[in-house]
């Protein structure tokens, strides 16, 4: 106990270094999202959130989404566990980047019940000034890597996460490696609990009427077509994707691939130069229809990758071709019944992968890079068994995967967090029960911090 004090002193000390550093690169941030806002890459009405400032004056209600740039995807799963419990009249916002000025903006508005961080989202602003409030701290599916691990074991880094770490009321890791490596640096052993993989978090979830119509007509489109999906792409990945189809395209004169780019600016850059090639493309922003003599559909719009799975048999996850990436959330793709491929860079995804393999070996196929995957998507696009078999493996693994993880964690939340019985504190601060909805910065909060006036927060990395 007192070595842990004693770095703790010294994580005072090395926070007020962060603290004026953060004072001091203020303005650049600004400019910082600024241009990511023109990139594509912020959101282009809401990027002041970012910033700490309100959407909404004068609303008093709010779940911030990811501190992360939206994607085409879902958006976080982690909000699953107290989405759709809570009000309507619940407006989102996204979390503030980790300047002084924007935190305490943003909390100085906003003046949460409860401070939720994602993974490793481990900001020292948010967590001292809303520990300095009162404002109870979770950080829920926590992952601390080898990588992670040996940067923050370095003595500076070490003081100071040690101090943060002591700020919390529950940490909720992934597995018994990484409680052990929390335990390292310092967390106290009590606030430590496992519920399960939040990633998991996505099941079933209503398609509102406007946009079951639209799937239904983009279904009709593609009905005498085969499809195959290509999703979250990242820069330099739409060349792997585009040199597959160009082969598949030779055997299947009838295929017909969706790209769906991690950012819509690059689906944008991506159309641009197939255009250029005389290559037919329909861009989904543009309202373009997938006719005959459309061989590549790419949508380069937000929220909607969830919905889209449905009208594919066949999804590539993206962000796993290139060796600098790590791969990205395949249980949207199984949830929805796809069969499910990926490439070899899967980062802290492998775990999942792993599981699902291990109950179900054909739920995911992960292939060695373009000649693999290619194929791969041969043998699926033409031989209905394999694919119908691969489809039913992915949906299997997950059901199995993924039962009762939200209320698992929501259990943790309301002994840690909201201090209340699981069964009283779903009477006083939630109106249903597990939640999916379509997310990319969308969220809801509860009925108790409606009543009060204080939001809760959910702050999150993807």
């Amino acid at each position: 106990m007192a070595v842990a004090e004693r770095w703790r002193a010294r994580g005072t000390a090395a926070y007020a270094m962060y603290r004026a550093a953060s004072r001091v690169v203020s303005p650049l941030v600004y400019l910082l999202v600024r241009w990511r806002r023109l990139r594509g890459l912020e959101h282009r009405v809401r990027w002041r959130e970012r910033l700490g400032e309100p959407s909404a004056p004068g609303q008093r209600r709010v779940l911030p989404s990811s501190g992360s740039t939206p994607s085409p995807s879902v958006g976080n799963p982690y909000s699953e566990v107290i989405k759709e419990r809570l009000p309507s009249s619940v407006i989102y916002q996204f979390a503030p980047l980790d300047t002084s000025a924007a935190v305490d903006k943003f909390l100085g508005y906003w003046n949460p019940d409860a401070v939720f961080l994602i993974e490793s989202e481990l900001w020292p602003n948010l967590i001292f000034s809303s520990a300095e409030k009162g404002i109870p701290l979770a950080l829920l599916n926590a992952r601390m890597s080898v990588k992670s691990f040996k940067l923050w074991s370095k003595p500076l880094a070490w003081s100071l996460i040690s101090l943060m770490l002591s700020k919390f009321s529950l940490i909720a890791p992934l597995s018994t490696v990484e409680a052990i490596r929390f335990q390292l640096l310092l967390a106290p052993p009590f606030i430590i609990n496992f519920g399960g993989d939040l990633k998991y978090a996505v099941g079933d979830f209503d398609v509102p009427q406007k946009e079951l119509t639209i799937l239904e007509d983009l279904k009709l489109q593609v009905a005498s077509r085969r499809v195959w999906m290509a999703s979250s792409i990242h820069y330099g990945e739409e060349e792997v994707v585009l040199q597959v189809h160009r082969e598949l395209v030779k055997i299947y004169s009838n295929l017909v691939t969706i790209i769906v780019p991690r950012h819509p600016l690059h689906g944008r850059q991506i159309a641009r130069a197939l255009k250029q090639q005389e290559i037919s493309v329909a861009l989904r922003s543009n309202v373009e229809r997938i006719s005959s003599g459309t061989v590549i559909y790419i949508v380069d719009t937000l929220g909607e990758l969830r919905t889209l799975y449905r009208i594919t048999p066949i999804a590539v996850i993206g962000g796993s071709f290139l060796p600098e990436l790590s791969g990205h959330n395949l249980s949207e793709a199984a949830a929805a019944g796809c069969a499910v491929l990926t490439g070899p860079f899967v980062g802290h995804f492998s775990h999942m992968i792993r599981q699902m393999t291990t109950l179900e070996r054909l739920s995911v196929w992960q292939v060695s890079g373009r000649e693999e995957l290619e194929e791969a998507l041969k043998q699926l696009l033409g031989d209905a068994g394999a694919l119908e078999a691969r489809r039913r493996a992915a949906k299997q693994a997950f059901s199995a995967v993924s039962g009762g993880v939200v209320g698992r964690v929501w259990e943790l939340i309301t002994a840690h967090i909201l201090r209340e019985p699981p069964q009283k504190a779903l009477e006083s601060f939630c109106l249903s029960p597990d939640a999916a909805g379509e997310g990319r910065g969308d969220g809801a909060a509860g009925r108790r911090a409606v009543s009060e006036g204080r939001p809760t927060v959910v702050g999150g990395g993807e």
